[in-house]
């Protein structure tokens, strides 16, 4: 840390100098164009650059299938806009591996394919994206993914089951696309100020959008032991639905107090899912105490159905803390 005198010049104009060390790796010079970014108390300063596209290359050669996708998104979440992707060969099942990375990314399309590389490109305009919007979408599609799982279970529908879980992909894209916009603004306090969202804030949305991609997951997995589960007793299927009615309320309250411009209102909302996740693991008893009357192994994937629905709401009440977290009042710098 370095520390600077504010000088008045022209009688009226603030001046400071910069660190000289700092100018010369930033390569500012006299003449060079800086932006300053108000942030509360606080005011951050950035040389000017171009709106340049990203550009990222990897080495591929070792990697292949499921490591070999899970590169491709890293490269994605990280910030890149072109992501050269070179081996001395690439194979078919590179290819593949690669392919299935694009399409679960939005947004993202194959530019250019040789012998030896794979180029693709991220089309949508970053300055366009919402970190906001992507949550509610996650919200909207993460609650109802996870009440279609309960019908599919009670009604034994195989039909909504798959649905849902095909649903759950959307779920990731989203989940890929907050966690691009969020480290972009950690880099860079112009990317805060296109969203018109503080870096604080775009915290917590991270934090949130996490929660509800694993109650996208919890409710696939629901809806992947409903394919297996026959007819369900009718005690248990209300005790299911009831279960999940209240685990769908913390969320419900959760994210209306994220959402929530007021700070009485995200108080009375955070505090009000805190207690139902309370009750919840009553609830969650009581369900369990009928389990136990059923063949083994009917009641063990039962079981597991009541813990992912246990754990959604638990998901909702770590939301509802960061939504506490967002509405507190915070200290100056």
């Amino acid at each position: 840390m370095e520390t600077r005198k504010v000088q008045v010049t022209g009688g009226s104009t603030y001046t400071v100098s910069l660190p000289k060390g700092w100018a010369t790796e930033n390569d500012v010079s006299s003449g060079t164009t800086v932006e300053l970014y108000p942030e509360d108390d606080a005011l951050l300063l950035t040389p000017r650059s171009e709106s340049e596209r990203q550009e990222g290359t990897l080495d591929v050669s070792d990697l292949e299938g499921e490591r070999l996708t899970r590169a491709v998104m890293t490269m994605y979440v990280s910030g890149f806009d072109i992501i050269r992707l070179e081996a001395g060969r690439i194979t078919t099942d590179q290819r593949r591996a690669i392919r299935d990375a694009t399409q679960s990314l939005v947004g993202v399309e194959v530019l250019e394919e040789t012998t030896d590389s794979v180029v693709i490109q991220d089309l949508l305009d970053s300055s366009e994206l919402s970190i906001v919007n992507a949550v509610r979408r996650m919200r909207l599609i993460a609650t109802s993914m996870l009440e279609d799982a309960v019908t599919a279970l009670v009604e034994n529908d195989d039909d909504i089951a798959r649905d849902v879980i095909e649903r759950d992909d959307d779920v990731d894209r989203l989940w890929l696309v907050v966690s691009r916009i969020f480290r972009a603004t950690l880099r860079s306090p112009r990317a805060a100020e296109e969203l018109g969202v503080s870096r604080e804030d775009c915290f917590d949305f991270h934090s949130s959008a996490r929660q509800l991609e694993r109650i996208g997951d919890h409710a696939a997995k629901i809806s992947q032991l409903a394919l297996k589960l026959e007819d369900i007793p009718e005690e248990v299927a209300e005790a299911l639905v009831a279960l999940h009615d209240d685990a769908a309320d913390v969320l419900e309250k959760a994210m209306d107090a994220l959402f929530a411009e007021a700070t009485d209102e995200a108080n009375k909302l955070g505090h009000a899912a805190h207690e139902a996740v309370l009750d919840i693991d009553e609830h969650t008893r009581r369900v369990d105490d009928i389990l136990r009357d059923l063949a083994p192994v009917q009641a063990q994937s039962l079981g597991l159905i009541v813990d992912s629905l246990s754990r959604s709401a638990d998901y909702g009440g770590n939301i509802a803390e960061t939504a506490l977290q967002k509405a507190a009042p915070r200290p100056r710098s």
